[in-house]
Formats: C-alpha cells, sequence, structure tokens
C-alpha cells in the first residue's frame, strides 16, 4: 500500500490525506491495449455521459454522481462498480481522521480512449495520463474542487425534480480555456428557479486558503472582463465558515463598489444541501439574504457571459460543454 502523505494543518488538503491504493482489483490493462469494440454494446448514454462529465470535472464522489443520475445510492454503486471493472471508470479513497469516505471516482483508461475515439484525438491531447488518478488524489487542491462540485451537482440534483434549469455548467478547465486571459474562475453556470429569470454567475469557491488582499485581487480582473465582453454575469463567492465570509464582505465591498460589480456572498455554515435557498448576500445595499434565484431581479443589468451555440468548435467534442444532467434526465424533467 502506498504511505500516506502528511495532513495540512488547514486549507484545502486538511480533510484529506489522499492515497493511490484501490480497494478493488481488476486486470492491469495499459491504455493502447484496450479494445473499445466490446464496450460499444455495454454503454448506455449515461455512461458516456459520466465519462464527459469525470474529464471536465475531474473527480467527483459516489453520492454526488448518484445526485445527478441514479434513484439511490445502491442502484448508483452497482453500475459504478460495474463501470469500474470495464475501466471506464477509476476510484479512490482518500484517507479521513475518522470514519470512512466514499468512493472518489475519476476517469480510466478505457474511458480516456473512448473519449479521445469520440473527439479524434488522442489520449494526451485529452489531456490524460496513466498517472490521471493519483495525481487527483495526491492533490492538495482535492478539498477545493470536490467542494465546487458538491455545490453545482446540489444544484443540477434539484433541476431533476423540479422547474428550476441549470442548462448550463462549465469546469474550472473550460473558464480557463474561454476566459484564462482575463478570468479564472471555479466554475461558470446558469441557474433559473420557477418563476425566476435566468442568473449567469462566476462562482468563487474559497476554502480560505487565499489570504483576502489576493481574494481582492480578483475583482479587477472581473471588471476588466465585463469591459472587454460587455457581458455581466454575477459574482458570488461561496466560503467554509461565515466568519470567513464576513471577513471577505469587509475587504471586499469597497472595490466591488468602485468596479460596479454584481457581488453576492454564502458559506457552508448557511447553504448545507441547499445552496438555492435564501442564503445569498448581496455586497451592497443589504436587507437580508435571498434565494439564489432572486438574485437576478435584484440585478436587471446582468447578462450571460456565454450561450453554447450549435457552431462553437462543431469539429470537436472537446469544445462542446456537457450538460449537467443526462441525456434520459433531460427528457424527462418535469
Amino acid at each position: 500500500m502506498t504511505p500516506a502523505l502528511p495532513r495540512f494543518p488547514h486549507g484545502p488538503g486538511s480533510r484529506y490525506t489522499a492515497r493511490a491504493a484501490f480497494s478493488r482489483t481488476r486486470p492491469n490493462r495499459q491504455v493502447r491495449n484496450i479494445n473499445l469494440a466490446p464496450l460499444v454494446q455495454r454503454l448506455t448514454e449515461r455512461d458516456q455521459w459520466l465519462a464527459w462529465m469525470l474529464h471536465e470535472h475531474r473527480v467527483l464522489t459516489t453520492q454526488q454522481i448518484a445526485r445527478l443520475t441514479f434513484p439511490s445510492i445502491r442502484t448508483a454503486q452497482r453500475r459504478l462498480r460495474i463501470l469500474y471493472e470495464y475501466a471506464l471508470l477509476d476510484s479512490f479513497r482518500p484517507l479521513v481522521q475518522s470514519g470512512s469516505s466514499p468512493e472518489h471516482y475519476t476517469l480510466g483508461p478505457a474511458g480516456a480512449a473512448f473519449l479521445a475515439a469520440q473527439a479524434g484525438c488522442d489520449t494526451a491531447e485529452l489531456g490524460w495520463r496513466p498517472s490521471h488518478t493519483g495525481r487527483i488524489a495526491y492533490s492538495p487542491a482535492l478539498g477545493h474542487d470536490l467542494g465546487t462540485n458538491e455545490l453545482l451537482t446540489l444544484l443540477a440534483a434539484r433541476a431533476r425534480t423540479t422547474p428550476a434549469q441549470l442548462p448550463l455548467w462549465l469546469s474550472e478547465r473550460s473558464c480557463v480555456r474561454r476566459w484564462g486571459d482575463l478570468v479564472r474562475p471555479d466554475a461558470y453556470a446558469h441557474w433559473c428557479d420557477d418563476g425566476w429569470r435566468e442568473m449567469p454567475f462566476f462562482l468563487e469557491y474559497d476554502t480560505g486558503s487565499e489570504n483576502v488582499a489576493r481574494v481582492e485581487a480578483k475583482l479587477a480582473s472581473y471588471a476588466a472582463f465585463t469591459a472587454a465582453t460587455g457581458t455581466r454575469p454575477a459574482l458570488l463567492f461561496h466560503t467554509r465558515t461565515a466568519s470567513r465570509e464576513a471577513a471577505l464582505r469587509r475587504r471586499l465591498a469597497e472595490p466591488a463598489r468602485n468596479l460596479d460589480l454584481h457581488v453576492a456572498t454564502a458559506s457552508a455554515d448557511f447553504t448545507t444541501d441547499t445552496p438555492w435557498g435564501p442564503w445569498w448576500l448581496p455586497l451592497h445595499t443589504p436587507t437580508r439574504r435571498l434565494p439564489l434565484a432572486e438574485l437576478a431581479s435584484r440585478w436587471p443589468e446582468l447578462s450571460p457571459a456565454y450561450r453554447p451555440q450549435a457552431s462553437d468548435d462543431a469539429d470537436s467534442a472537446l469544445g462542446l460543454p456537457v450538460p449537467p444532467l443526462p441525456p434520459s434526465d433531460q427528457a424527462s424533467r418535469p
């Protein structure tokens, strides 16, 4: 077994001491030797969508995957085990101080080969390496990535069962590909709850690992983005604690006003498992915390930074956004 890494005293790595050892076994297959032909008859549309989701968002837990597309955790576990045995997915379990952590899934060697075949490229161009899962497991940004994905999968899960919609969710990597010379948010998404206008927003998922001055410096980049593109998404800061949220609000209030940015904050102390709820506090003239969708009515000037077009990167599947819900769920939404 690979020895555990030292635990960070604070920051995104404090909850996770990653190990790249797996609790399950399967044949050791090199990606170049994988025969994709048998997978053609075995993979459903949902399986293929999940592979693209893991390519887009890097790592998702069993619970996060289940809330996106399966009726129960047990059903998800059964199918994910099969996809692991196919090598479509890889998985690992980080060590935690007490109890056990859920299975964490990443794109496996057969999944990388399958997506590369669909995109008409090789796995290197896809950005996948044989060390892919180990690098994620040991990454100090693992907690940050999981926290961002937790917030967005909760929104997507609500869109499965209510008239709410999450039509677009771009990962940090997709944001960097589109706007990296201007801004590098942790996610970009469109949210619309029943009866409200669409709410386009950039998300900054703050773990407390950056000092407040560095967070403040990001505001100038978002102001430059608005000036360069003529678009105006909201900017949401989500923190781990209410005290961190209060510290950010004190530091960001004046520069955000001077830069004419629409900023709202919330913390995990409030949002828990309902991030769409009345937990978001506008940075200026705050009267009360508002539901996520209601922010759009407070800021009628908002406009989306991006809308998918059929002609976007039509020659490469790598350039297209991945739908937050699988095709079957998209078709059966209420």
